[in-house]
């Protein structure tokens, strides 16, 4: 009857579900009854599942944070996932920089950076910063334009209209310049009051002074800082700070609110819709409190947290908050009041997400199905192609060849296990290309798969867990086999993909390739291509798969062809180094510029002297004089005299 969490893994021994339970004995058994029984989306993965393994810890905390860890760690598909459907923007003070600046801000929260929301829309967050620059006129600007400032002695535009303190001409030093960030961060924060009092003392005083200009400019300050606050209108009369979730959901799905009240304010708000498992609503609430505060500093833990019903162990999910806050966590249901009136108005906009996800994501999910189980009848496979790996092959004349591989799992685009190569060797064709990049992935599935095949038979117990990468704890970079593999192109293509498998001996991996012209799929050793309607979800599919791994592809060459280029123009010059090279790029910015600059611009740059500077001008003179030409519509180089 001890605590603890457990781990089901599939045949190829990927973590497809991970849990916790108060005593593990009766939570696993309850997964072996009657399929009948089970929820369709735990009967799935009961049937997926190969082996199961648990740990047995201490306390209910102890097994709290084991599975956050886990889940985090292996990204089991049959977990439920509360992910947003986009990027919410939040207001970022950059303050561990020597002059913190504040902007707008998506994605991964960094450190030393006070993060303000999230919002709804950036224009909100642009608004608002609007306002209060006039009374914190903190720099707004990015590094570039600060460092040009600071170079020619003039401000940009907020510096002349009083919205900047210009700390990058010298108006203010960095200790007043971060002062005055602090005092933004404070007022965002929810400290208003001492604000407010501040300007209407000032105000006065300008006023008895008889500085009536000056009181002007503060009663407009004060304006703004008022127009600012209504923006956020008062939701708890007790100033406190919490969060308040509510939930909407039906058979298929639920649909998650949260709203963010700081100093009794509300200061974000952000959604999210996932998929209904077979769990309770306490057992969702745990969850989702999991994966929200996971990934939080202590500071984005507040101090109570609202929620339609308690989860399973309130106390240890209690616990484990407070444990980040480093303070205690007040979890309830609020009964009545204001917190209560709020969690209806949380609770409202949960179900218009829902409602509003249901008509725009009608088809969606059928579509998605749809096109797995027509991919399966059409192309005769034996499962459905829950895994897909699509490659494609890009250069230019032979020239700076790579190939790409994507991944779509359950028809959705898994970027985190993109892949790119490099070809080696020179003059080599899309057949061959394609061939290189088939045998170098699937060369790397086999080895790891013998290594773990190694370590279920015990003769290799140094070898590690399985597909896991000890020194990252992920899953390593080509563990699993696809169930189907697409390639770029018509018959030749798809027989050198097929030739490459064979050559490794698997035999398990279907191939087709998909040709740009008719959108034709065709098929290893068949004369002629499978045509597929026009309105076949499974052609969609593919399609959509085939244009994810051309545009990795050729961004991928892009890249290597822009870096060559860069590089050619400036090898050979003589005592211009690899340093030297960075730094006059990093000053003029492009090749283009460099070449236009004078000796006098060429020596401000550090390291690089006068006889050198007049080096690298006759160089670069002699490069452009001597450039060749390019025919912008086929991408050929024509020589001096004009042929092609």
């Amino acid at each position: 009857m001890d605590p603890g969490v457990y781990r089901f893994r599939d045949k190829a021994k990927r973590v497809i579900y991970v849990g916790k339970a108060k005593s593990l004995r009766p939570r696993l058994s309850s997964y072996f009854q009657d399929l009948a029984q089970l929820h369709p989306r735990t009967a799935t993965m009961v049937t997926t599942a190969a082996s199961v393994e648990w740990t047995v810890v201490s306390t209910e905390v102890e097994a709290l944070q084991l599975e956050y860890s886990w889940i985090k760690e292996f990204d089991p598909r049959f977990n439920v996932k509360y992910r947003d459907d986009k990027s919410y923007p939040y207001l970022a003070v950059t303050l561990g920089d020597e002059f913190p600046r504040a902007q707008v801000m998506r994605g991964a929260k960094r450190k030393g950076t006070r993060y303000f929301g999230p919002y709804a829309h950036a224009w909100a967050i642009r608004e608002t910063l609007d306002l209060l620059l006039r009374v914190f006129p903190v720099r707004t600007c990015s590094s570039g334009v600060f460092k040009r400032a600071a170079q020619v002695g003039r401000p940009c535009l907020l510096g002349y209209i009083d919205k900047c303190s210009a700390p990058c001409v010298g108006r203010v030093s960095a200790e007043e310049h971060r002062a005055i960030a602090e005092d933004f961060c404070d007022f965002m924060a929810g400290n208003t009051t001492r604000f407010v009092k501040r300007l209407e003392r000032d105000m006065a005083a300008a006023s008895q002074a008889l500085e009536f200009e000056q009181a002007a400019r503060l009663r407009d300050d004060l304006g703004a800082l008022r127009k600012a606050l209504e923006k956020s209108a008062v939701v708890l009369g007790d100033g406190t700070d919490a969060d308040v979730f509510a939930l909407a959901d039906d058979e298929l799905e639920v649909a998650v609110q949260v709203f963010h009240v700081r100093g009794g304010r509300v200061r974000g708000q952000r959604g999210w819709v996932a998929e209904m498992d077979a769990e309770s609503v306490p057992e969702i609430v745990g969850h989702l409190l999991q994966q929200v505060y996971g990934g939080e500093s202590g500071e984005g833990v507040p101090r109570e947290v609202l929620v339609p019903v308690l989860p399973e162990d309130p106390d240890a999910v209690s616990a484990w908050l407070a444990s980040l806050r480093g303070s205690s966590v007040d979890l309830r249901v609020p009964q009545r009041g204001d917190k209560r009136t709020l969690l209806e108005t949380v609770r409202r906009n949960a179900e218009q997400s829902l409602a509003r996800h249901k008509l725009a994501r009608a088809g969606d999910l059928t579509a998605r199905s749809q096109a797995l189980q027509e991919l399966q009848a059409t192309l005769d496979l034996a499962d459905a192609p829950l895994r897909i790996e699509c490659y494609d092959i890009s250069h230019i004349q032979g020239s700076q060849v790579v190939g790409s591989m994507v991944v779509f799992e359950d028809g959705l685009a898994r970027k985190s296990e993109y892949r790119r190569f490099v070809i080696r060797g020179e003059d080599v064709d899309d057949t061959a290309a394609m061939d290189e990049v088939l045998t170098r992935r699937f060369q790397r599935y086999l080895e790891e798969r013998d290594v773990a095949s190694d370590v279920e038979l015990g003769m290799d117990p140094e070898a590690g867990p399985e597909r896991i990468d000890p020194d990252t704890g992920r899953p390593k970079k080509f563990a699993y086999p696809p169930n189907l593999v697409v390639v770029d192109g018509g018959l030749p293509q798809v027989n050198a993909a097929q030739s490459a498998l064979t050559a490794l001996g698997i035999d398990d991996v279907a191939v087709v390739g998909l040709a740009k012209r008719l959108e034709e799929v065709w098929v290893p050793g068949h004369d002629y291509p499978v045509i597929l309607p026009r309105t076949s979800e499974g052609l969609y599919l593919l399609q959509r798969v085939r244009d994810e791994a051309h545009r990795f592809a050729i961004t991928f060459h892009r890249q290597r062809r822009s870096k060559a280029m860069t590089a050619s123009a400036l090898d050979g010059i003589p005592g211009l180094g690899e340093t030297r090279k960075k730094a006059l790029l990093r000053h003029f910015g492009s090749v283009k510029r460099l070449r236009a600059a004078e000796v006098e611009d060429l020596r401000s740059v550090s390291g690089i002297g006068p006889a050198l500077a007049a080096t690298i001008a006759a160089e670069l003179g002699k490069t452009d004089t001597a450039a060749p030409a390019v025919n912008l519509m086929t991408g050929e180089i024509v020589d001096a005299e004009g042929d092609g």
